[in-house]
Parts: C-alpha cells; sequence; structure tokens
C-alpha cells in the first residue's frame, strides 16, 4: 500500500496536482496515509470524514434520492462524493470511499467488507465496487490501496 501511495505523492508533484479525500468506512485513513510523508501540503488539501449520510448530503452534496435508491455503499454515491469533495475543497483530484468495514453494517447484497470507491480528476470521474475479506482493520487497509490505485490509473505517468 505504501508503494501505491508513494507513487501517487510522484505523480502529484510532478504534474502540479492537489488531492482531496471523502471517507466514510475508512474514517480518516486516506488522510492519514497521505500526510505521513513529508511536504504533503503541496498537493494534500484536506478532506471530510462523511460517517454519516446527513454529511454526504450536506457537506458533498449527495442527492438523497440516490442514498434512499443505491444507499450509502454503492458506486453512485462514492461518485457524488468525489465530486462533491472536489468541488468543496477545490482541488483538481478527489477520492471517495464509503463502504462496509464491519462487524456488523451488512445489509441485504452488502456483507460486511463490500466498499465502493471512486476517483476523479478534472476530466473524468471512475467508481468500482469491491468486496475485501477480513477484521475491520483489513477491509479499511484494503480500501486506501485501491483508492491510490484508482485514482493513479486516471493520472499520467510521471515524466
Amino acid at each position: 500500500m505504501h508503494e501505491d501511495r508513494d507513487r501517487l505523492i510522484a505523480v502529484c508533484d510532478c504534474h502540479g496536482e492537489s488531492i482531496g479525500v471523502a471517507e466514510s468506512c475508512t474514517g480518516g485513513l486516506l488522510g492519514e496515509l497521505l500526510t505521513e510523508k513529508a511536504g504533503a501540503s503541496a498537493w494534500f488539501r484536506g478532506g471530510v470524514i462523511a460517517y454519516d449520510n446527513d454529511v454526504k448530503e450536506q457537506l458533498l452534496s449527495v442527492p438523497s434520492h440516490i442514498l434512499a435508491r443505491h444507499g450509502a455503499v454503492s458506486r453512485e454515491t462514492a461518485m457524488f462524493m468525489a465530486s462533491g469533495v472536489q468541488r468543496l475543497l477545490s482541488v483538481r483530484c478527489s477520492m471517495a470511499v464509503s463502504g462496509v468495514a464491519g462487524p456488523g453494517g451488512a445489509v441485504a447484497g452488502k456483507p460486511v467488507g463490500t466498499v465502493c470507491i471512486a476517483a476523479a480528476t478534472m476530466n473524468q470521474i471512475v467508481s468500482r465496487s469491491y468486496y475485501f475479506y477480513g477484521n475491520r482493520r483489513r477491509v479499511r487497509l484494503c480500501a486506501a490501496r485501491e483508492a491510490f490505485r484508482l485514482l493513479l490509473f486516471l493520472l499520467p505517468s510521471p515524466r
């Protein structure tokens, strides 16, 4: 995971990108991992921990009908979270994570370990669903790793 984070940092440094994060089940882990490296203030603007649906709606502009139709843990919600934090923080790139880290919280069709991740740049947004097996800590770490990878997928390689 640290390799993916370090690659993302290198790309941001090289291309002058700015990043913001919107997190639910990871509870600030993306922000923590990104700011472990000295110099993060050059490209990391901040994040929103949107654990509650009201926060998703009010701060990140996730429409209530999206939450009602697809649920908090959905690709659609993650995409709105990513675009919402991008707007809120005036960043060029964003990542968003919403999921069921466990041990409780599972609902029909979304067992513990289900995580939806979105990444956005100025030109594109992509969202994917994942299932991670393991305890709460492992699910959250896997989600962070895949969020870094998903944003890297959208960004050009460093020159």
